[in-house]
């Protein structure tokens, strides 16, 4: 107790961000073992994940469906561009807009991943019955789409 307030001192080794860190650096760990293409990082497997399921898209839609912010997402394209996944091209309606879709090679990459992803995720989770891994990707989902839901509480009250 801390003897000023009586409340518990501050630890930050119990802290929600500390304690979403380290399971985040754990599931890194297993994704870099258990990866096919041991130069694939978890952040290029989602947003090639994203090209596959979206189709073409602008960076902004990228940023937006991989929560990936912009800075971090336009080195991310470069390099799965670079190496022959992806392709960059300008938006034939509007000319400032650039478009990245998957190519033939990005596409292998993913039927070669799939599998391994599955086993990537179960193994994150091995330590979790099932009621808790049901209950923590609920709990993640909460806390990831609270922002979401008050904007659009927001935009509700809007004449």
């Amino acid at each position: 107790m801390n003897e000023h307030d009586g409340q518990e001192p501050y630890r930050v080794t119990e802290q929600v961000g500390h304690l979403l860190r380290k399971a985040y650096q754990r599931h890194l760990a297993i994704f870099q073992d258990n990866a096919t293409d041991p130069s694939l990082t978890s952040v290029q497997f989602v947003t090639l994940c994203a090209l596959h399921d979206l189709g073409p898209v602008s960076q902004a839609e990228l940023v937006k469906a991989t929560a990936v912010d912009q800075t971090t997402i336009r080195g991310i394209v470069d390099r799965l561009k670079a190496r022959g996944l992806i392709d960059i091209s300008r938006d034939a309606n509007d000319g400032r807009k650039v478009i990245m879709s998957l190519l033939p090679a990005g596409e292998a990459v993913l039927e070669e991943m799939y599998p391994r992803a599955k086993t990537i995720t179960e193994k994150t989770m091995c330590r979790l019955n099932v009621a808790e891994q049901v209950a923590l990707l609920y709990l993640l989902r909460k806390i990831g789409e609270e922002d979401a839901a008050a904007e659009r509480e927001d935009n509700s009250s809007d004449p």
